[in-house]
């Protein structure tokens, strides 16, 4: 019988929409998690608002809320130099309230805003192999479409398998000695500047900001969420966290109990 099998190689379909071209080498060497006897912080990059990145990812934001598209995959328009530039993404994705598919696949960030709570129509978000990407904004409960999501889960603060540690977050008025709000130290505060607050969206003072932990699970992963809450009362409204994971809002540090890790 004559082999009638196709020579041809088939090719899989790459459901990121995303070639290598499309991945950043910037932080592939992530050792974050890799020296367990550390001491667990923020990454303390700051973004640098005049690189050739930056801008080019303003005009992409842009671009996609001017015509309504419904998918966003920015980083394929980017060169390897300008992903390189990118520690997080501009507050301005606020603007993309029609993308319902949001593709970060092997990005360079190490934080997402809180304005991603904005994207309400938000089905489908995949940062998938962000490996420096630990933790996530509480802001992102805030997208009620929200169904779908592929995240690389083994590099999250607290995650099944490793249970790798939440850093220690400032204590409870801490912001209150800060000369402004949108020069903070993110090695220290998570973030550059405190807007308002994760639970109303009110403003916040500082004399009553807390910083929380808690793991929920929204779409398809339980994430470690961060909230910058402006009160007890919104600090308290937090839901309940997921089952297996911590089970109260916490400020992280090695001293708190996290269940067994899943080997």
């Amino acid at each position: 019988m004559d082999d009638q099998r196709d020579p041809t190689p088939r090719l899989l379909p790459n459901r990121f929409a995303a070639d290598a071209a499309g991945r950043s080498p910037v932080r592939a060497a992530e050792r974050c998690f890799h020296q367990p006897n550390a001491r667990v912080r923020f990454h303390g990059e700051r973004q640098d608002t005049s690189s050739a990145g930056w801008r080019r990812l303003l005009e992409l934001i842009d671009e996609a809320a001017a015509d309504g598209r419904d998918v966003f995959r920015p980083l394929v328009d980017l060169t390897p130099s300008e992903r390189a530039d990118l520690v997080t993404l501009p507050p301005t994705i606020a603007k993309l309230t029609r993308v319902r598919h949001f593709v970060l696949y092997g990005s360079p960030l190490v934080r997402i805003p809180p304005e991603i709570g904005a994207m309400t129509s938000l089905e489908v978000f995949e940062p998938y192999t962000s490996y420096s990407l630990h933790w996530f904004p509480y802001e992102l409960t805030r997208c009620p479409n929200l169904r779908s999501s592929t995240v690389s889960t083994r590099a999250l603060y607290g995650n099944f398998k490793y249970r790798p540690p939440f850093p220690r977050l400032q204590p409870a008025g801490a912001l209150a000695a800060q000369p402004a709000h949108d020069g903070l130290d993110p090695q220290l505060w998570s973030v550059e500047a405190i807007r308002g607050c994760s639970v109303c969206d009110g403003q916040v003072d500082p004399a009553t900001f807390q910083q929380l932990w808690i793991s929920l699970r929204v779409a398809t992963d339980v994430l470690p969420l961060l909230v910058n809450a402006c009160s007890t009362t919104c600090a308290e409204a937090l839901p309940k966290p997921a089952d297996g994971y911590i089970p109260h809002p916490h400020q992280g540090g090695r001293a708190v109990p996290q269940p067994q890790p899943d080997w």
